[in-house]
Parts: structure tokens; C-alpha cells; sequence
């Protein structure tokens, strides 16, 4: 199994979707991915809360979770990586120690703010950005671990801005370069003016119908693309659906007749039931 850093130096799109447990990690896993993601947004909502209120610690354990389950490695949405330049120390140690093969930082001011969730920003000076990916650098120990560097300022200071920020991020020596967007236009105007390797959020609805292709995102110098929020809102429908399908005494439409207990036969193979049982048996004799 590759490492990330393998990884994003080949001329290839590595998509990474979003992970929130083990189970979900090894669905991943079996669906050929290579690599997974763990967002602060999609595992604050889970909490009923939103990335602001979740703690470096709460995401180690997660890691760990997953890690038990599944070798694939992970990226870690790092937010403002809790601190100030200093803290950084903490955060890398803790990451390294965790599993994770990847941070996320932004130059989000800290303490965080709810009102990023509905496109409202609040950054540090790039300066300040600069010295945390300095010391996040220095506090590295694992020569594989990657170091992000992401700004949101497309949507505060406008492209130039962003791009500008992103060459003192990759200046100050960040493994890889993230502008937060969606859109196709500044998907190009980014890749045509940074050097690789570069990720992204990959879309909303997947690549099917997507205006630029995996392939010419690769050409652009994009290496990952994270799914941050598909598959929490697939969980989310689908539960939605099951409790107001079993509260009107319905068939769950999603499922259909039988559909439970076909699903639950497939989550056995998943996680691992078959082989649990033969360990039990060999060393039980029951």
C-alpha cells in the first residue's frame, strides 16, 4: 500500500472520501480508494455541533478507530490547527502519533466561528500563516507526513488574493497547496499558476457530468481531491428515511421488503464477522 506522499508525486487525481468511523473506512477501502478524509465539518455536525467545538484529541481517537480497521492512509481537516505557531508542536506530535498521514491547516482566525459554514470568513494575516507552517514543519518528525496549506480567500480577498497567499504558503516549504473552491473557472485559474501538488474539494455530485474531468485536473498539477460532505449526506438521508418509514409503520423505500437484513448480511462481510467467528472457534474450540 502506497503512503500519501507516494501518492500525490504520481501525475494522477488521488480522491479521498470522506471517512466519519471504521465502518465507513472500509467501505472506502473496498470501493478502491487509496487514500480517505477525515472533515472537521462533516464530524462536527455528527456531534451536533460544527468544527469550532471539535478538539484535536476527539479526532486522534477517531484516527485511531480507523486506523485499527483500515491501513488506508488519512488526511486530517486540521482546521486552524489549534493554536498559534507555538501549539503547532502539539498538534504535528499528536497527528504523527495518531496515524494520520496528512493535516489540513487553514489561516483561519481562531477561535473559530460558526458563520464559516454559510461562506463567512475570518483570516489571519498570511504572516502569521507563514510562521505556522514553519513550525509545523519543525515539529515534524515522520519525513512522510504531508503538511497542507489551505486558504479560504477566494470567497473574502478574491482570486489574486488567494494565489498570492498560497506562493508565501508554498515559500515557507507547505507539502501541498489548497484554495478552497468548487468552481471549474478558478479550479483553472489555480492550477495554471501554482505548482503541483495541489488538492481540492472534488465535487458535490462526483466527477460524472463535471465540467473538468479527473484527468485534466491532473494536468492542472491537483493531486487529491477530498469528498467533504457526500457521504455524511447520504448517511443522513438514508437514517432520515429508515426512522420516518418505521414512525408511519412504512416500508423504508430505500431498502424495500427484506432490504434490512440483505444490508446488515453485507455490513457482517464489511466489518468482518466471518473471520471474528473463525478466531473465536480456533482458539475456543466453540
Amino acid at each position: 500500500m502506497e503512503n500519501l506522499r507516494q501518492l500525490i508525486a504520481k501525475p494522477e487525481l488521488t480522491v479521498a472520501p470522506l471517512v466519519l468511523n471504521p465502518i465507513m473506512a472500509r467501505l472506502a477501502e473496498d470501493a478502491g480508494f487509496k487514500a480517505i478524509y477525515l472533515g472537521g465539518g462533516t464530524l462536527g455536525w455528527q456531534q451536533c455541533v460544527t468544527e469550532a467545538n471539535i478538539t484535536l484529541p476527539e479526532m486522534a481517537r477517531v484516527a485511531v478507530d480507523i486506523r485499527v480497521a483500515c491501513k488506508l492512509p488519512i488526511v486530517l481537516d486540521g482546521g486552524g490547527g489549534w493554536g498559534d505557531p507555538a501549539h503547532m508542536h502539539r498538534t504535528i506530535a499528536l497527528c504523527e502519533a495518531a496515524g494520520f498521514a496528512a493535516i489540513e491547516i487553514e489561516d483561519q482566525f481562531l477561535p473559530r466561528r460558526f458563520h464559516h459554514h454559510v461562506g463567512e470568513e475570518r483570516l489571519i494575516e498570511t504572516d502569521a500563516m507563514v510562521l505556522k507552517i514553519k513550525e509545523c514543519i519543525a515539529a515534524r518528525t515522520d519525513p512522510n507526513f504531508v503538511i497542507i496549506a489551505r486558504t479560504n480567500a477566494t470567497r473574502t480577498e478574491g482570486r489574486d488574493a488567494a494565489v498570492r497567499k498560497a506562493e508565501a504558503f508554498h515559500k515557507a516549504g507547505a507539502d501541498m497547496l489548497f484554495i478552497h473552491t468548487r468552481t471549474p473557472e478558478d479550479m483553472r485559474f489555480i492550477g495554471e499558476r501554482l505548482p503541483a501538488p495541489l488538492m481540492v474539494f472534488a465535487p458535490e455530485d462526483g466527477f460524472a457530468g463535471y465540467p473538468i474531468s479527473r484527468a485534466e485536473m491532473a494536468k492542472l498539477g491537483f493531486r487529491l481531491a477530498a469528498s467533504s460532505g457526500s457521504a455524511f449526506a447520504a448517511m443522513y438521508k438514508a437514517v432520515r428515511q429508515s426512522y420516518a418509514a418505521l414512525a408511519n409503520d412504512e416500508i423504508d423505500p430505500f431498502l424495500g421488503t427484506g432490504g434490512a437484513t440483505q444490508q446488515l448480511k453485507l455490513a457482517h462481510e464489511t466489518y468482518g464477522l466471518k473471520k471474528m467467528l473463525e478466531i473465536e472457534k480456533r482458539t475456543t474450540g466453540v
